[in-house]
């Protein structure tokens, strides 16, 4: 794959000399990346997708998707879903703006008191990632999702730091087991400007307690009157699942892109 980046300053969605450009057609570009972590005892590993002809696009900036693996997998799911090959097919069709996938490798399994991956990412890897690459550095141009373990992870920072993230996703979201006495007040906490837009969708023939969760927590924001997508799809718990929706996932987290 190649890459290419788009950004949301107001200018054509592909320049002129662009749109018939070959980086087009090459796609984007994962980098796999590691830096330096004062919260974990390695290295933080994460993957960078940029989007079609970013190279190309020297003077723009581009809104940013962390997207976050289920347990006992690894930083490489994701783009074995194919969400990678489904963001280039959608950027170069016109039907999205282009935007960068960052993708981070959790290695642990425990409650986020215990797991210090969550503070990694808001403290190191976003200021990092805004650093190194042509970014909108702001929350209307970063969305945050995942799935199973990693939609717990998605939540769980989106609602503890609405004021980086302008879109949160849960696709089959189990609710942290120690979030679950807390998620009223966070949702009560967030300003109704800082709210973020809500995505949640989990396969009926689910695990019962991941099911129970996430209609749980979709009975809270319908009791607030919290705007959000709902979706109880055919599907298990499983990638065959979460691939057969990704491109469903992708144009929403870039709808208001």
């Amino acid at each position: 794959m190649l890459l290419v980046q788009l950004t949301k300053d107001g200018s054509p969605l592909l320049e002129p000399d662009l749109a018939k450009s070959d980086c087009l057609a090459q796609g984007g570009e994962i980098e796999q990346l590691t830096i330096e972590s004062e919260f974990l005892d390695e290295e933080l590993r994460f993957r960078v997708y940029t989007p079609p002809c970013y190279a190309e696009q020297a003077q723009r900036r581009f809104p940013v998707l962390y997207l976050f693996h289920g347990q006992s997998y690894n930083d490489d799911q994701w783009d074995r879903l194919g969400a990678d090959e489904a963001a280039d097919e959608l950027i170069a069709s016109g039907e999205i703006e282009p935007f960068l996938i960052v993708m981070p490798y959790d290695r642990f399994s425990r409650q986020p008191s215990r797991d210090p991956f969550g503070d990694a990412v808001v403290e190191e890897l976003l200021p990092w990632v805004d650093a190194h690459y042509r970014t909108l550095a702001e929350r209307e141009g970063r969305a945050i999702g995942g799935l199973s373990r990693g939609a717990s992870w998605a939540l769980h920072l989106g609602m503890t730091h609405p004021e980086l993230f302008g879109a949160m996703g849960g696709h089959s979201p189990p609710i942290f087991v120690e979030d679950s006495g807390k998620v009223r007040g966070w949702l009560d906490g967030i300003p109704e400007e800082l709210m973020p837009r809500i995505w949640l969708d989990i396969g009926e023939l689910d695990q019962r307690r991941i099911l129970d969760s996430v209609i749980w927590f979709e009975g809270l924001l319908d009791e607030r009157d919290i705007p959000h997508e709902w979706s109880l799809f055919n599907g298990a718990h499983t990638e065959e699942y979460w691939s057969s929706h990704v491109e469903l996932y992708l144009r929403w987290y870039a709808a208001d892109w």
